[in-house]
């Protein structure tokens, strides 16, 4: 594995970690909340981040995209939203470490980790604008700090 693989890894590692801390602190109604604006719900948009793990997944271990799909029917219940998030989560390293490292598969996963982070940005304005706590991983991702 070179050392641009490597760090993606790591990279994607730090934002799963993020995301499970989230979904850690969060409840059923909170899953449904939008923001006051033109928005869907914090539910919705965990559920892209389940799909778009599933679906990279997949294209690590094909080598090329095969299309967006997502497992989760629920997007309303973390019983439902934990588990398929640590899965996908699990899918990405799985296939991370099965696949050959080449400039396709290391191409996909920064575009994993594009996403990924994408939606960090989207829903710290969704905690911040709700006046939901924010994580202590996403307040220092983000320069926060202790009151942030």
């Amino acid at each position: 594995m070179d050392d641009l693989d490597h760090l993606l890894d790591r990279q994607l590692e730090e934002s799963f970690a993020m995301y499970d801390e989230l979904v850690a602190a969060l409840s059923n109604s909170d899953l449904e909340r939008a923001l006051p604006v033109p928005s869907n719900t914090i539910g919705s948009q965990l559920w892209c981040v389940v799909g778009a793990r599933e679906s990279w997944a997949r294209a690590i271990a094909k080598g090329a995209w095969d299309g967006f799909s997502c497992s989760l029917t629920s997007i309303n219940d973390l019983d439902a939203m934990r588990p398929a998030l640590a899965g996908s989560a699990t899918a990405v390293q799985t296939a991370s470490a099965a696949a050959g490292h080449d400039a396709q598969r290391t191409e996909l996963k920064l575009r994993l980790l594009v996403h990924e982070s994408q939606h960090q940005g989207q829903l710290l304005r969704y905690l911040l604008g709700l006046k939901l706590p924010v994580p202590p991983r996403w307040r220092e991702r983000f320069a926060l700090g202790a009151e942030g």
